[in-house]
């Protein structure tokens, strides 16, 4: 859910650009928003938030695009392309910040999204 309905804050199109970036990473993962369980420093499990577990997973792997086979849904079975898959999904992070300024609009998503397929 996007932050400007839990704070009750003017609802405008970039609500509905938050929601497509969390769908985008629900498809991607297979995993739900609400919580992914990964394990934490004293070798328990955490629920973390969808957004902030793929973050981390991009940050640790520091330019290697070895984070993208993490966080991709198993059943995938590597029928993908990782450049197209990286795209995609740091369009989606882009989609669903938690300041609605900092998100684009959906034509934006849009020329984005076309531009890689452009470039292929």
């Amino acid at each position: 859910m996007a932050p400007e309905w839990i704070f009750n804050l003017p609802i405008t199109s970039k609500v509905d650009v938050y929601s497509y970036g969390i769908v985008v990473l629900e498809m991607v993962t297979g995993r739900s928003p609400a919580g992914v369980h990964a394990r934490n420093d004293n070798r328990g499990m955490e629920q973390r938030r969808l957004i902030t577990w793929v973050k981390e997973k991009m940050q640790e792997a520091a330019g290697s695009a070895s984070w993208i086979e993490e966080i991709v849904d198993p059943g995938m079975d590597g029928e993908y392309e990782m450049s197209r898959m990286e795209i995609l999904v740091k369009v989606a992070l882009q989609c669903s910040e938690e300041d609605k300024d900092a998100r684009p609009t959906m034509s934006q998503v849009v020329d984005m999204l076309l531009h890689q397929e452009n470039d292929d």
